[in-house]
């Protein structure tokens, strides 16, 4: 028969535990504006028990446990610029459900609580009345996670009696974390009491990354129309200009740039994650243009320098110059990121993994030109590491494809900031981090809309996240860029941005948007208008007005197909199915109303100069599950 002591440990944990954490909840006492605001940017940031963590006091388990280890299964503590860390804790006498590892960086991080600073906190959607946690960890896994853990399958005796029986023994766990460069040293954490009640059980010693300088995750965009100049940026640790080598012989220097936490939005009342617990440095961002290409070519490069190290070389594909003859492109909405491993981060969109795997298979036989992602980039949402995560999750696509980019409401929105919207959206970004990581082809800082001509297609994309009404500087540019075209150089005109001016989803649509910019679309003859925001595939009749001007018919092959050699109103199409949480439809459909389909995937287009065909693609089939095509017979 086993000692009891394990069983005694537990309950006087439990017990000192319960009488010392302050674990009340109340909201009475917030000011009704720090009360709607939580629900605001509870509504729009999926709150979890991860995210929360912040709000617990963090305190050392009152626990005697003296067997108890936490260690990293490496020979150094170096860690690479992207590898899998094991992780094991041993001499755990009673294995319970909500037991957890915390990967925190950097180490040095105040992991005090810190009750003065409540109204930090509100914009994580936890208004309990609890002491505050100061630095927010990375990323966490439970140790459950092991499916050997909670049986205790992984037994060591640690005492024997005089008769040669076990009377203590321990069990252990071992985990795998997914660690990518982020530059600032790491700790592992292990903790008790789950994310709601945190208490620390052991840490390891702090673990470097062997080149915190590296030049990482670079990402190409278009810089103009002409297919020739192709834009690449990269992040660093170092200061320092560095270099991009392309072609046979050419280099370019980069132009450096960065943000600090003063960049970032807040206010007096309610600061914002961005500001303080969801901070993370961002080292240095590098950018430079390749010039002196061909469109719709191969090349190569690799970028850093003899002082930092030079990234792998690297096999990109320009796209196709304005005017030319086709354009075959992916495009989608709200995509953002998911862990490779099995630990919960800040904020999670589930289908973003099988959607990035699909695209990287589908470009592999280099016929796609380039790719769209129109808003709703990252989901860091004021949690700035998860910007790293996501430029580690999209390399094998950015690094070889002009990847363009729109502004949506999770990096730009804030209150009182100048959006468009008085939400908590980008948790305190304010667009600073989007536009530093994408630098789009834009007038200036803080108008992020842009024109951009591949092959047979003008794109004219927007911000919906900022003034375009009437006599707005927006207003007056996209009237003003889509009256110039040359329908004869670029016959399709593509009208792209992020949210929506049609949707069945309940509570989607700004109709004093749509108001707006309806006359112009239609006025313009606009073939096709693409927008994401909301989370599922939507296709609609040829519409103006909320009114069906035109109605596709069935090709010989059973396409949908609408003729716009005899123009009536654009079709609009919702793409937002990328990775974010699928959203369901109204029972209640209006006739405009084609197509939709609650299912993770992208959207393949392929523009010929009289047909623009596109597809929807399920990411995790890989089926064409909708298609449809425009002529100009």
């Amino acid at each position: 028969m086993e000692h009891p002591f394990s069983s005694l440990l537990t309950l006087l944990f439990s017990f000192i535990f319960f009488f010392t954490c302050p674990c009340s909840s109340s909201s009475s006492r917030l000011h009704p504006s720090v009360a709607a605001s939580t629900f605001l940017h509870r509504n729009s940031t999926a709150v979890s028990d991860f995210r929360v963590v912040n709000r617990r006091t963090l305190i050392q388990c009152p626990d005697p446990n003296p067997f108890l280890q936490i260690n990293v299964n490496k020979n150094s503590s170096l860690l690479s610029n992207e590898e899998w860390v094991t992780v094991t804790v041993s001499g755990v006498l009673l294995p319970l459900e909500n037991d957890w590892i915390a990967m925190i960086s950097p180490s040095n991080s105040n992991t005090r609580d810190c009750p003065e600073s409540k109204s930090f906190y509100v914009q994580t959607g936890d208004i309990s009345d609890l002491p505050l946690l100061c630095h927010y960890p990375v990323k966490a896994l439970y140790v459950s996670s092991d499916p050997a853990y909670l049986s205790c399958e992984k037994k060591e005796c640690r005492k024997y009696n005089s008769n040669g029986r076990c009377e203590i023994r321990t069990c252990s766990a071992t985990v795998a974390f997914h660690v990518t460069n982020i530059r600032s040293d790491v700790e592992f954490v292990f903790f008790a009491g789950g994310f709601l009640t945190p208490c620390i059980l052991k840490r390891t010693n702090p673990f470097q990354f062997s080149n915190p300088n590296a030049p990482l995750y670079g990402h190409l965009s278009s810089f103009d129309s002409s297919g020739t100049s192709m834009r690449l940026t990269w992040i660093s640790g170092d200061s320092k200009p560095q270099r991009v080598s392309y072609g046979d012989g050419k280099s370019q220097i980069s132009q450096v740039s960065t943000f600090s936490q003063q960049d970032m939005c807040s206010s007096s009342l309610i600061p914002s994650p961005a500001k303080d617990f969801g901070w993370h440095d961002p080292g240095y961002i590098h950018t430079a243009v390749m010039t002196g290409l061909r469109p719709s070519s191969i090349f190569s490069y690799k970028y850093g320098s003899d002082a930092v190290g030079w990234s792998d070389e690297i096999e990109f594909r320009t796209p196709p110059a304005g005017g030319s003859e086709e354009l075959k492109f992916l495009i989608f909405g709200d995509m953002g990121k998911a862990p490779l491993d099995d630990s919960a981060e800040h904020y999670i969109q589930p289908g973003s993994i099988s959607v990035i795997k699909a695209m990287v298979e589908e470009t592999k036989n280099g016929t796609v030109d380039s790719i769209f992602h129109i808003g709703d980039i990252s989901y860091a949402t004021g949690f700035l590491v998860e910007w790293e995560f996501f430029l580690n999750l999209i390399s094998p696509l950015a690094s070889k494809l002009s990847y363009m980019t729109a502004i949506g409401n999770h990096e730009r929105d804030y209150a009182g900031s100048g959006a468009r919207y008085q939400n908590m959206d980008s948790g305190g970004e304010c667009g600073v981090p989007y536009e530093t990581y994408f630098p789009m082809p834009t007038a200036a800082k803080d108008k992020p809309w842009y024109a951009i001509e591949q092959g047979p297609v003008h794109f004219t994309v927007i911000s919906t996240e900022h003034d375009c009404t009437q006599n707005s500087e927006q207003h007056q540019w996209m009237t003003k860029d889509m009256a110039s075209i040359d329908r004869s150089k670029t016959p399709w005109l593509i009208f792209t941005g992020h949210r929506p001016m049609y949707s069945s989803s309940l509570g989607t649509v700004d109709k004093s948007f749509r108001s707006v910019i309806d006359p112009i679309l239609l006025a313009n003859k606009v073939d096709l208008v693409l927008f994401g925001h909301v989370h599922n595939y939507e296709r609609t009749c040829s519409i103006s007005n909320s009114q069906c001007l035109a109605m596709p018919e069935k090709d010989e092959n059973g396409v949908d197909t609408y003729d716009h050699g005899n123009y009536k109103a654009p079709v609009h199409a919702i793409v937002g199915m990328a990775g974010f949480s699928i959203q369901g439809f109204s029972p209640f459909v209006a006739d405009w109303s084609l197509v939709r389909i609650t299912e993770y995937g992208y959207v393949r287009a392929l523009a010929t100069r009289n047909e623009l065909m596109l597809e929807f693609v399920n990411s995790t089939s890989r089926a064409v599950i909708d298609s449809f095509r425009i002529t100009k017979s």
